[in-house]
Formats: C-alpha cells, sequence, structure tokens
C-alpha cells in the first residue's frame, strides 16, 4: 500500500484546515475547543485535526486529562518559498506596469514597437 505525503501545500488547501490553523494561531485548544467555532460534527473536525497533524502543522499534547491542539507553522516555510518565487515575477511586472505609467503621467510615452509580420 503507498502512503500519501503530507506537506504543507495539502494543509493549507482545504479552507477548514486553514481556520483551524487560524484558530490555533490565537491558542492552542482540544477539539470541543476547535470545534465550537464549525457547524461540522467534532468527527469531522477530529479528522481535519489529524490530517493537520500528519503535515506536522498540528502538535497534540497531553495535558492533564485534555488533549491540546498546538499550531506549528515552521512547515508551512515550504509553501513560503514556493510562493516566493512567484512574488519576484509579480514584482517584477508590477514595477515594469509603475514604470510605464510613470511615463504615461510625464508625458513621455514609450515608442510604440512596430513588430515585421512576414506574409
Amino acid at each position: 500500500m503507498m502512503t500519501t505525503r503530507r506537506d504543507g501545500f495539502q494543509a493549507i488547501a482545504d479552507p477548514t484546515r486553514r481556520r483551524i490553523l487560524h484558530i490555533l494561531i490565537e491558542k492552542p485548544l482540544n477539539l470541543n475547543g476547535i470545534a465550537q467555532h464549525f457547524e461540522i460534527s467534532r468527527p469531522a473536525v477530529s479528522k481535519q485535526v489529524k490530517i493537520l497533524e500528519a503535515c506536522g502543522l498540528v502538535e497534540v499534547r497531553q495535558e492533564g486529562r485534555d488533549r491540546i491542539c498546538h499550531c506549528n507553522l515552521r512547515p508551512l516555510g515550504e509553501v513560503y518559498d514556493w510562493i516566493g518565487t512567484y512574488r519576484k515575477f509579480w514584482m517584477a511586472k508590477i514595477d515594469r506596469l509603475e514604470a510605464f505609467l510613470e511615463e504615461e503621467r510625464s508625458g513621455n510615452p514609450p515608442e510604440p514597437q512596430i513588430k515585421n509580420h512576414k506574409k
């Protein structure tokens, strides 16, 4: 049987899991505390927490009689790095647009580029 690799990308692919992370950033909670924020069943919340735990984004610790869920955002570093590549791409596009608009505002429009089309 092939096991599925769990990672930060999979964790944030689901809006419920994103919301659970957001809740746990504020403060650690047990499953009942998390489930109070949702209209889905506690077992459904538990399933999402297990996925987050498998991805390394949630650590469940026994504290007395409770199992408390703690957020661990370190595994999102891979997602952050991946997004960084696209951030650079879009920032370059925005910088070119900004330069173009500045030229338009200053009254010095760039020379139109004429393309030679072979017939």
